[in-house]
């Protein structure tokens, strides 16, 4: 299964609105703190700019505020166009004054995250991870800690939002394996290689696998960027993303 995948930046943002649809503005004027309503603009517009790459759609303001992302009961995104749900999914992150939006056929269970990689306290490691999880943070070189640290925390944000449930489920629920099936040989899983790509292709990215305590397990990818780390889990199982280009039409038509 192929997915697709855009980052946009703050910089990227236009400065007019007149890429919202009604509804949208209006949601957006009610946001009353300024991190909401940048993080949430800039979701919007890199949403509506890889949707209308992927189903080679105009990318003009006015055909873009057609394009509309609204949240299931789950509170999971929907795409509507001209007001009827589209054949796609997709899945919305942001961090950092950077967002994504990740892109593949209807049906598909997807999720993406972006993290920061940054130092934690042991709090954390403690509070949010299975014991698999922080053994492979102990047998981690001490300087590359904080890298696989995201990598593990990412997958979990990717993995919950493909189960549309998000936060409310607990982070244990889910286990990070970044290299399934390189083992030790009493089964454990090796710390992830951890060379930083140098581009955006597919060549770029690195496999994981994450298991839901059901039993369920969706397989991904992680890609590092300087202090950038990102993560797309999905089932079935997706090749390697292919990253869009904003001003470019998408090899796939709307249907």
């Amino acid at each position: 299964m192929d997915v697709y995948w855009l980052d946009q930046a703050e910089a990227d943002l236009p400065s007019q609105n007149d890429w919202l649809s009604a509804s949208e503005a209006v949601r957006l004027d009610g946001m009353r703190f300024a991190k909401r309503h940048a993080d949430w603009r800039l979701g919007r517009w890199t949403a509506k700019r890889a949707l209308a790459a992927y189903l080679h759609l105009p990318s003009h303001p006015q055909h873009l505020a057609d394009i509309e992302i609204r949240s299931a009961p789950s509170g999971a995104p929907e795409v509507f166009i001209a007001n009827q749900l589209a054949g796609v999914a997709i899945s919305l992150s942001h961090r950092g004054g950077v967002a994504a939006c990740a892109v593949t056929l209807s049906g598909a269970e997807l999720g993406c995250d972006l993290e920061i990689v940054e130092p934690r306290s042991d709090a954390f490691l403690a509070d949010y991870f299975v014991t698999e999880e922080q053994a492979l943070i102990e047998r981690t070189a001490t300087a590359q800690r904080s890298l696989v640290l995201a990598l593990l925390w990412s997958g979990k944000e990717s993995a919950l939002k493909a189960l549309r449930a998000g936060l409310r489920l607990d982070t244990r629920s889910v286990t990070v394996r970044p290299v399934a099936p390189a083992l030790h040989g009493d089964g454990r899983a090796q710390a992830p290689a951890l060379a930083a790509p140098a581009s955006y292709g597919p060549k770029s990215w690195q496999p994981l696998q994450v298991v839901y305590e059901g039993g369920q397990v969706f397989h991904g990818w992680w890609q590092n960027t300087g202090d950038l780390l990102r993560t797309m889990v999905a089932s079935p199982r997706p090749a390697a993303p292919i990253f869009l280009e904003a001003t470019a039409h998408s090899v796939r038509s709307a249907s």
